[in-house]
């Protein structure tokens, strides 16, 4: 991928209502932990950048991506510290983290269970995973074929590996509920159509451009911030979950 992707994806983090909405919901399921300026925080598959500089408020922050492109693109927007590596082999020594987190990873992994083992060992006895999937295999839309998803994920699935791996959930939720009814209508509707060509595929995010629109459905999302951490959603688009490693 070339610079001006990064370029045009480093907007959409910015100003997109669907990251701003997550963003939000974040904040709210990370204030359940006590504040400390020295945490150490490994988040996996940055990005461009935007969720480093947001971590930076909760300790000391470093990424690791896959791509090399993407680390050399996210340097020029944020100075936290960047390694090269994969969420099944993480260059990192065991229990050097006091809280992991991997937003839309898990799914584009053929070994999750390694992945999930990569996590625990990696985070200290008593640290804190923290981690989104998407919700629901009927939800299997444009944006999952695009972003090379291998599937979806029920609250049991993802606490069921979750658990296996040595964590104890603390947090574990639908989120995106309130606009569930809107993109499950959307992408049944897409699905039961003809399949455009690999190539005519578009990115869900296209369909929304910055404005008043963006804007509300943005407020819209981060609302859910005030619900995640008290009551278990019983839909949404995506899966959150905050756990615990056990002793």
């Amino acid at each position: 991928m070339d610079q001006d992707y990064y370029r045009e994806y480093a907007t959409i983090e910015d100003i997109h209502w669907w990251f701003r909405g997550r963003r939000a919901i974040f904040s709210r399921v990370l204030d359940q932990l006590t504040v400390d300026p020295d945490r150490r925080i490994l988040d996996i598959g940055f990005g461009t950048g935007a969720m480093l500089r947001f971590l930076a408020h909760y300790g000391k922050v470093i990424g690791m991506d896959m791509s090399a492109e993407a680390i050399r693109f996210a340097r020029t927007r944020c100075t936290q510290p960047m390694l090269l590596g994969s969420i099944t082999d993480v260059p990192l020594g065991s229990a050097s983290m006091d809280l992991v987190t991997a937003f839309d990873i898990l799914e584009h992994v053929d070994e999750e269970r390694r992945a999930l083992g990569e996590l625990a060992r990696i985070c200290r006895p008593g640290g804190h995973a923290l981690l989104t999937v998407p919700a629901f295999q009927f939800l299997w839309g444009n944006q999952d074929v695009i972003s090379q998803h291998r599937r979806r994920y029920t609250l049991k699935q993802l606490r069921t590996g979750i658990e296996a791996a040595g964590f104890r959930v603390m947090t574990l939720t639908y989120f995106n509920a309130l606009l569930f009814p809107i993109v499950a209508a959307v992408r049944v509707a897409r699905r039961l159509r003809n399949a455009a060509p690999a190539e005519q595929v578009k990115s869900d995010f296209t369909m929304t451009k910055p404005g008043v629109v963006n804007d509300v459905l943005a407020k819209v999302f981060a609302a859910e911030s005030t619900l995640v951490t008290r009551w278990r959603l019983p839909v949404g688009v995506s899966v959150v979950c905050l756990a615990q490693r056990n002793a």
